[in-house]
């Protein structure tokens, strides 16, 4: 049993703490409540823009990771459709120095032309390498339009729609980004490692109870309409190999559900032990590789079968073969032993996650955010709990035909029928 201490500031900023007296160091791991998601059809990209941003130093720290590398310590983050999240791995005896940058960048940002120039074109270069010029790299661009009305934020990616609402992104574009969002009231801070309750107390009043509380941007979701009729598409260009991906709107985060489509996706691809790579990789040798896997985001989820087939195989005969997989799912239930196998290969990657300081402040962060925080004690035991039935159940509500979201993404010179 986990157990965390948890509280709030005046301003309120969440804070939650572990203690681990074994550890050498002190990791701090900040989520905000802000993702590509918050963004609007015409300003893309944003959330994942201002997560470099906040890199380009604050009024009181004009050299984040030089400061930080001066403390021995380490630092990255992310941005999804949901949250964008910060950490930093400190040695313990410099604990306070990551408390004194992180609440800065959050009070006082340095907002400068010269900042906003250099990091549009960062990430309008990482723009091109995820998207231009790799091969396959705009599929999710096509899925995402796909699978939700042009004005749901959740139909583009994380990188952003188009290159151009990166590039075009003025000064007041972020600022109104910041003071939207950026906010200690919109914050959930996860500390961990060798420090006392009595000192994240100390260090977080000192450093964050000043910041002032700000009135943070409503979100305004679009309802997703039932999809009624399957969905596909054709697109060809510069690839190595023709590919095929199928995408179903499947439980989201905090679903119920959310566990078996996991187990799904795992029964169907997790190893060379697994169904689809048995049969349609070994045994068929329709695939050259093939994967299942899901996207629990918080509004809506997707469960994704992705393969490259071989040729030799019409594009109907590699479409049936996997429909055969997921149909047997519903018809058929999944032997207790395939699924002890699953289950305990998730138990297997909670406790070598859990060796990882920073991954344990990551999930308390995430879970706080999410309102959820039991899961730090419960989240494997929701995997172990899924029986047989409940997996066929799922797989019924989630694999049909007027759920599915197909894409063929075809080389230029391919001859498949």
């Amino acid at each position: 049993m986990v157990k965390t201490n948890r509280f709030t500031l005046d301003n309120g900023l969440h804070v939650v703490h572990l203690e681990d007296k074994t550890s050498q160091t002190v990791t701090l791991n900040t989520v905000f409540d802000v993702g590509s998601k918050d963004e609007d059809p015409e300003h893309t990209g944003f959330a994942h823009l201002f997560e470099h941003l906040m890199f380009s130093g604050s009024v009181n720290v004009d050299d984040y990771d030089g400061v930080l590398q001066k403390a021995g310590a380490y630092n990255n983050a992310y941005t999804t459709q949901d949250l964008t999240n910060y950490y930093v791995v400190l040695p313990a005896v410099n604990a306070e120095v990551g408390f004194w940058v992180e609440s800065d960048r959050m009070m006082s940002l340095a907002f400068n032309e010269k900042g906003l120039e250099v990091q549009r074109e960062v990430v309008s270069e990482e723009f091109k390498e995820r998207t231009s010029n790799k091969p396959y790299g705009d599929a999710y661009h096509y899925l995402f339009a796909m699978m939700y009305p042009a004005e749901h934020t959740y139909s583009w990616p994380t990188i952003g729609k188009e290159i151009k609402h990166i590039q075009d992104a003025t000064m007041q574009d972020v600022k109104d980004f910041f003071f939207s969002h950026y906010a200690p009231n919109n914050a959930y801070l996860a500390v961990v490692g060798n420090i006392s309750l009595d000192e994240v107390k100390r260090l977080v009043e000192k450093y964050y109870g000043d910041i002032p509380s700000r009135d943070v941007k409503k979100r305004k979701m679009v309802e997703i309409p039932e999809q009624t009729a399957e969905r596909r598409k054709v697109v060809s260009g510069d690839v190595p190999n023709d590919k095929l991906y199928m995408v179903f709107r499947s439980p989201s985060r905090l679903d119920d559900d959310y566990y078996a489509s996991d187990i799904l996706s795992d029964v169907l691809s997790n190893g060379m032990s697994s169904r689809m790579y048995k049969r349609l990789v070994v045994e068929k040798k329709m695939f050259s590789s093939i994967d299942a896997c899901i996207r629990g985001s918080l509004e809506d989820g997707a469960f994704y079968v992705i393969g490259v087939p071989n040729d030799g195989f019409t594009r109907d005969e590699v479409e049936n073969a996997i429909w055969d997989e997921l149909e047997m799912l519903k018809k058929e239930s999944v032997e207790k032993l395939e699924l002890e196998k699953v289950v305990n290969k998730y138990e297997a990657t909670q406790i070598l996650s859990d060796l990882s300081e920073a991954a344990k402040a990551e999930r308390l962060g995430y879970y706080e955010m999410i309102d959820a925080p039991d899961l730090v004690n419960t989240d494997f035991d929701n995997y172990a709990k899924v029986t047989p039935a409940e997996l066929r159940d799922t797989a019924t509500k989630i694999f049909r035909h007027e759920n599915c979201c197909l894409l063929w993404y075809m080389k230029n010179d391919s001859d498949r029928g």
